[in-house]
């Protein structure tokens, strides 16, 4: 294993962590912003969250030290993106940042652009690549790591377990009220 693997294993396995502490960073240059902008940071964490929602509904297990599949789930959030929990992330953390203020969500950007985009996603990828081959790499042809590349308006249907979310997000759903509270009292 190479060093930038030890690096991403590390970055995957600590990843809660490294969320932890990307909030802290903005809650910590977090000043006065205008009511606009909270309504916009409100509506973004709100729309994260609903994305996150969504994914985790689709697959049976993603919380864990190691990376892991059951199966190569590409229906419902993942017929669009590969990465769908991520951007629910990044737009709670865009979210956070607007309700913090530009520097905050300039740290944010491009804080979780490098955690993610550089380490874990490729972590995950790799591990993805080796355990469904061929499969993975034509899903990867049609669908983009973050954004959408193309799609031709089908396999959004597919399994949806809704006892997931309880079991899976509420500590998301937690973090995430409990964050927005509390840069909501600094940006006011």
């Amino acid at each position: 294993m190479t060093a930038v693997n030890d690096i991403r294993a590390a970055a995957f396995k600590l990843r809660g962590g490294l969320w932890t502490a990307l909030f802290l960073g903005v809650f910590f240059l977090a000043e006065p912003v205008s009511a606009g902008a909270v309504t916009a940071g409100l509506l973004l964490v709100s729309l994260g969250q609903g994305v996150r929602f969504w994914a985790a509904g689709c697959i049976t297990r993603y919380r864990g030290e190691q990376v892991g599949a059951e199966r190569l789930v590409t229906w419902g959030p993942y017929a669009l993106v590969r990465n769908p929990l991520y951007i629910g992330n990044g737009l709670i953390g865009a979210g956070w940042g607007l309700l913090a203020g530009w520097k905050a969500l300039l740290l944010f950007a491009i804080a979780f652009l490098v955690i993610y985009g550089l380490l874990i996603i490729p972590w995950e990828e790799a591990f993805l690549r080796q355990k469904f081959g061929r499969e993975y790499e034509r899903y990867m042809e049609r669908t983009g790591r973050l954004f959408p590349r193309r799609w031709n308006g089908e396999d959004l249907d597919g399994p949806f377990d809704l006892s997931i979310l309880w079991k899976s997000e509420r500590h998301s759903v937690f973090v995430t009220l409990a964050g927005t509270v509390l840069l909501l009292f600094r940006a006011l």
